[in-house]
């Protein structure tokens, strides 16, 4: 099995940053280079080139890394194996996910609990940021795996469906605006409030106006903000039309503090997807989280 210094010394590797590391591994930073440091010592080499306020790792460095993580991956397989001979072997099991915001409020929780409660001896953390910057921490391999919604794809990531959504208007249940039908191309004149940019949900109404002939700039912006609660709280006390995923606005629908919005022709369906760097897709425990993940919204469909 991995020794700690050698768990640790990935997670520096992963990031590159003893910094991140140490935040991640719930440790001090200089722990964190205690560690390493030892590794260097019995390696008899430098695993890692200090440049100013950043690192890299060096040739040796970079084939311990690859080493290791072929290592990892067989003790996650290994474990995997054991425990299904034997229900007493319960080995610990650390992940760290991220999800964009609507994700993590509002589709990701009871699939957490779910598999918690069948997996007591995963330590699970989640990050919660806006799609574009779950995709940024992806690539820059702060995460393994992470959950958008509705951006552009790029080419070294793979994406696995997991559920579909609507974006819907809505406005405050006291805004005469919820007895109109409206078309697109009355959100010229009707001041809205929109999410801030690098959100998955305007992606998908910046995609759906444009389809239309219609540009962000376009709209009466009132206000941006930076959350799906932060909108959500804005438009239930102002006279603007925000867009807001379905699932974040069930109960104030379902309680008359939000009316939807009609808008004729406006076709806001987007995708939640999960995400990995190409050729880790069947890294443990991720694949078996991810397949868990899709089950439980099987099921529930």
């Amino acid at each position: 099995m991995l020794s700690h210094p050698h768990e640790v010394f990935l997670e520096v590797a992963r990031q590159l940053s003893f910094t991140k590391a140490a935040h991640t591994l719930f440790l001090s930073q200089s722990a964190v280079s205690k560690q390493v440091k030892a590794l260097e010592e019995h390696y008899k080499t430098g695993l890692f080139e200090r440049l100013g306020n950043s690192i890299q790792l060096t040739p040796a460095g970079e084939l311990l890394y690859q080493k290791l993580l072929v290592a990892r991956q067989l003790q996650h397989e290994l474990h995997q194996e054991f425990t299904a001979l034997s229900p007493d072997f319960s080995p610990q099991v650390r992940m760290v996910i991220g999800a964009s915001t609507t994700i993590s409020l509002y589709v990701i929780p009871p699939v957490l609990s779910a598999y918690l409660g069948q997996y007591p001896h995963t330590q699970l953390t989640l990050k919660n940021r806006n799609s574009e910057n779950i995709l940024k921490a992806l690539l820059e391999h702060e995460i393994d795996l992470g959950i958008i919604e509705g951006i552009h794809k790029v080419s070294n990531v793979t994406y696995t469906p997991l559920l579909t959504d609507e974006v819907v208007a809505v406005c405050s249940g006291r805004n005469p605006l919820h007895r109109q039908e409206l078309t697109a191309q009355d959100l010229r004149r009707i001041p809205v409030a929109l999410r801030e940019a690098g959100s998955g949900t305007l992606a998908v109404l910046e995609e759906a106006l444009a389809a239309k002939g219609i540009r962000l700039a376009d709209l009466p912006v009132k206000v941006r903000l930076g959350g799906t609660e932060a909108l959500k709280n804005f438009v239930r006390v102002d006279t603007c039309l925000a867009f807001l995923p379905r699932q974040s606005v069930m109960k104030e629908l379902a309680a008359g503090e939000l009316v939807e919005v009609p808008v004729h022709g406006l076709n806001l369906v987007r995708h939640f997807d999960f995400v990995q760097r190409k050729g880790t897709e069947n890294n443990m425990p991720y694949k078996s989280f991810v397949q868990f993940a899709r089950r439980h919204y099987s099921k529930t469909e």
